[in-house]
């Protein structure tokens, strides 16, 4: 998966801005009114293979990192709500479009 389509992806959530308070190398996306906003992903920057951080409810997100390697604990982030996802085809996009809108429905509150 390339940043281009995962944002492309994430950016037809609603309520998807994004952000660079990090500086510019982490794309952070977020949810809710600008400035303020809640963070649901973030992509590291020419990052090969691209890694995506996603929040996860956390029991999810510890059998996430049992059975898969590409999965780990959120790089800078709550190690409980948040994974890492290096994207290197051991998930496939739509499971990593699936964990994206995970993230969102968490951070918005929307249930579907």
């Amino acid at each position: 998966m390339t940043h281009k389509e995962f944002e492309a992806f994430i950016m037809t959530l609603p309520d998807v801005w994004l952000d660079y308070p990090f500086g510019e190398d982490s794309a952070v996306y977020k949810y809710g009114t600008k400035p303020d906003g809640k963070i649901v992903a973030i992509v590291a920057e020419n990052s090969k293979p691209l890694r995506v951080s996603l929040k996860c409810d956390p029991l999810l997100a510890e059998n996430l990192r049992e059975k898969y390697e590409t999965v780990v604990p959120g790089y800078h982030l709550s190690k409980k709500h948040w994974n890492t996802i290096i994207c290197t085809g051991q998930l496939s996009n739509d499971e990593i479009f699936d964990l994206a809108r995970l993230s969102h429905r968490l951070v918005s509150g929307i249930v579907i």
